[in-house]
């Protein structure tokens, strides 16, 4: 069974990083504060938290230290990660078309002089997270602007969930749009609608090469459903 694991960030950030590295299963619970660790633990949301305290960089996580004194939480065990930043964008641009970078303050801080000494033109924007702003960009579409992020989050996997109009060949119609913009089908699977007969839930999860190709397919597809739902974005395990 999955741990729950608080983590503060979002999904894709060095805190999964590290979860992942210390508890063989993990389902990650979103905080956006150290503090929301606490309360996911209190709350019984999650079984455990991962909270960082050092970087080798900018020094020990002083308001950490005192959560932990605080609290009265103990300490289970420890992780060490080295941390290798990732300059994402939307493919198709060079170094010289991006103008701006988002992310955490602390991917600031360990970045800082490489953007100096290799692209001095770019503007550094804090934000609230590092895989956060990497899914907001890759959403957005936005050309020019980039983001700072582990590589655990770049997604180059989705589960979708929909359902279909009730007349023939609709199912065959939506296959036919995701081959067309090379997305791989690995799974689908068909639940009955309960009180609408001969309707069904499909969930399918989709690997894809090209974000932006998988947005293209999600838009072609939605005129031709009745209702979808993205259920995730994710690193794929293999």
């Amino acid at each position: 069974m999955a741990t729950r694991v608080a983590i503060q960030g979002y999904k894709g950030c060095f805190h999964e990083q590290a979860a992942r590295l210390f508890y063989a299963d993990v389902t990650p619970v979103e905080c956006d504060t150290f503090e929301q660790l606490y309360e996911a633990l209190d709350e019984g949301r999650a079984d455990a938290a991962v909270m960082a305290i050092e970087n080798t960089v900018s020094g020990g996580l002083l308001h950490n230290f005192e959560l932990l004194r605080q609290k009265g939480r103990r300490v289970k065990g420890e992780v060490y990660i080295r941390i290798g930043q990732n300059l994402m964008a939307l493919p198709g641009q060079r170094l010289q078309d991006i103008k701006e970078v988002r992310t955490h303050y602390m991917a600031i801080n360990q970045t800082r002089p490489w953007f100096e000494q290799n692209a001095p033109w770019i503007r550094l924007t804090e934000s609230d997270d590092t895989a956060k702003s990497a899914a907001q960009l890759a959403r957005s579409g936005e050309k020019g602007v980039g983001a700072v992020a582990s590589e655990l989050a770049q997604p180059d996997k989705a589960v979708l969930c929909f359902t279909l109009p009730h007349k023939p060949g609709s199912l065959a119609q939506i296959l036919t749009v995701l081959s067309f913009y090379e997305m791989n089908l690995t799974r689908i699977q068909s639940l009955p609608i309960p009180g609408k007969q001969w309707q069904y839930f499909f969930y399918v999860d989709i690997k894809f090469a090209d974000y932006t190709r998988y947005t293209q397919a999600l838009h072609a597809i939605r005129p031709l459903l009745e209702d979808m739902e993205v259920l995730g974005e994710y690193k794929s395990a293999i």
